[in-house]
């Protein structure tokens, strides 16, 4: 058995789902998501529980076991809870700011850049050097989170860039120069 695949997934309340072959719905009080599995992935609703059932022991199922039992936990945990992610600015000069429905970033380019996020995600600027996306889809959050951070990573001398909140940037020591 999967470790994770085996796990039943609990269901808060005020949270639907709707089971079709190939496919999951989940609706909850932040909105509602879908999630295509593989066909012959069995998925039962017992209750406020939901259990993923592999068809056979075989390589295949074994591994789309706990990939299936994990995106639909994250259906209903989106769509209850939500997810975030905070990225943090760093560098002289370096800012973000609010600017309609999008962000304006000056990173030391010789233009700002003006990103404008997907409909489904939300962007936050407490302060001139943090940025908190969130929205109900984790993959697009992560995907929005990291295409922001690809506007100028952080670099290993200085640590200047877009870093996620607690992401640890390893450093390298500079020329050693002449003596």
């Amino acid at each position: 058995m999967s470790r994770i695949g085996k796990l039943p997934i609990q269901l808060p309340d005020k949270v639907e789902v709707t089971i079709e072959p190939g496919l999951v719905k989940v609706k909850g009080p932040k909105g509602e998501l879908q999630q295509e599995i593989h066909p012959q992935m069995i998925v039962e609703k017992e209750g406020n529980t939901i259990i993923v059932k592999r068809p056979n022991d075989e390589k295949q199922f074994r591994a789309l076991h706990g990939l299936t039992r994990t995106l639909i936990n994250n259906l209903v945990v989106g769509v209850s809870e939500g997810f975030k992610k905070t990225l943090v600015i760093e560098g002289v000069g370096y800012r973000v700011e609010k600017k309609n429905k999008g962000i304006l970033l000056h990173l030391g380019y010789s233009h700002p850049i003006y990103f404008i996020p997907p409909d489904a995600i939300q962007i936050d600027v407490p302060n001139q050097t943090t940025i908190v996306v969130s929205g109900i889809d984790k993959v697009l959050v992560g995907q929005v989170a990291a295409k922001i951070r690809s506007f100028r990573k952080p670099e290993p001398y200085k640590g200047k860039g877009i870093r996620y909140e607690g992401e640890v940037i390893r450093r390298k020591a500079g020329k050693a120069g002449a003596k």
